[in-house]
């Protein structure tokens, strides 16, 4: 996710981005405003496989250890891959995501799940429609300010039943104190598809006074196209900042811990219980709507 719109939840941002079209021969193309990935979703599903449904393997573990109920909302589902799995776990799913092109390729080859269009700092998807919402891989931190991030929070507790359940894996603000790992040099990465290999060169950057972690993504491809820089930005949250925001909005705190989770090092496995550490790069929490005022 490269725009601090794309691929967020349903719930995101408005965008003005300007698809790419992908064929057996897809290419970068410039100038290009959008994001490559998720514009492009089966691009993003070569990126970024998940052949095990780790993500959803371990949300629905959660919803399970907590007995949520069936009715799911999984915000900011991306192609839909973790909103068919848990729906295919017996769950009533509706997943949410800004990005056109996501919720198209989600309704095409993910189906089973109901589909939305919604910005994730705001949205309107029902009073009380929902037994729990799960926020995956960061969107939650498309939140850049307080104001969107209270009204994230405001939209979940319309959304959800006295007593549902809010759960959400993102990166851990915590982690970027005093510790320079990911910022000190650019992290390279390749893959393959369709016959064209794609290169990325990340540099990520912490804005102190906006309190984001930025990130600057340069992708090349070997069919000889100009490269493409994309810029994002995620909202860093320290574990108390976050446990004080969703206190705010009427959410208890059950569960709060750096793993393991399904983007960890080591990765979730079943049967793993939650850890009791907020130290690593990732957090992983679980709230309960006890206020609805």
């Amino acid at each position: 996710m490269t725009n601090p719109t794309a691929g967020i939840p349903t719930a995101a941002v408005p965008t003005s981005a300007i698809p790419i079209s992908v064929t057996p021969t897809a290419s970068i193309r410039t100038p290009f405003d959008g994001n490559l990935l998720t514009d492009n979703p089966e691009l993003y599903e070569a990126r970024f496989p998940d052949a095990e449904g780790l993500a959803a393997r371990w949300a629905e573990d959660t919803l399970r250890r907590h007995r949520a109920g069936r009715r799911v909302l999984d915000l900011g589902c991306g192609t839909g891959r973790d909103a068919a799995r848990l729906q295919a776990a017996g769950r009533q799913v509706v997943g949410a995501d800004l990005s056109d092109a996501m919720l198209a390729h989600a309704r095409r080859h993910h189906p089973g799940p109901a589909y939305a269009r919604a910005d994730l700092r705001r949205f309107d998807l029902g009073a009380r429609a929902f037994d729990a919402i799960v926020c995956l891989d960061s969107a939650l931190l498309y939140c850049h300010t307080n104001d969107e991030l209270d009204g994230l929070l405001d939209s979940c507790r319309r959304a959800l039943e006295p007593g549902g359940l809010l759960i959400a894996e993102l990166r851990n603000g915590a982690y970027f104190l005093g510790r320079t790992e990911l910022l000190d040099a650019p992290a390279e990465n390749r893959f393959a598809w369709r016959g064209t290999t794609y290169r990325s060169r990340t540099t990520l950057s912490v804005d102190r006074t906006a309190q984001l972690l930025r990130r600057s993504r340069v992708w090349t491809a070997d069919d000889g196209t100009p490269p493409v820089e994309q810029r994002s930005a995620w909202r860093l949250l320290l574990p108390l900042e976050l446990r004080r925001f969703l206190t705010a909005h009427g959410f208890t705190v059950l569960a709060l811990h750096d793993g393991p989770g399904p983007r960890t090092e080591p990765r979730w496995q079943e049967g793993d219980a939650p850890g009791d550490r907020t130290d690593a790069d990732r957090l992983h929490v679980v709230a309960r709507l006890t206020s609805t005022h």
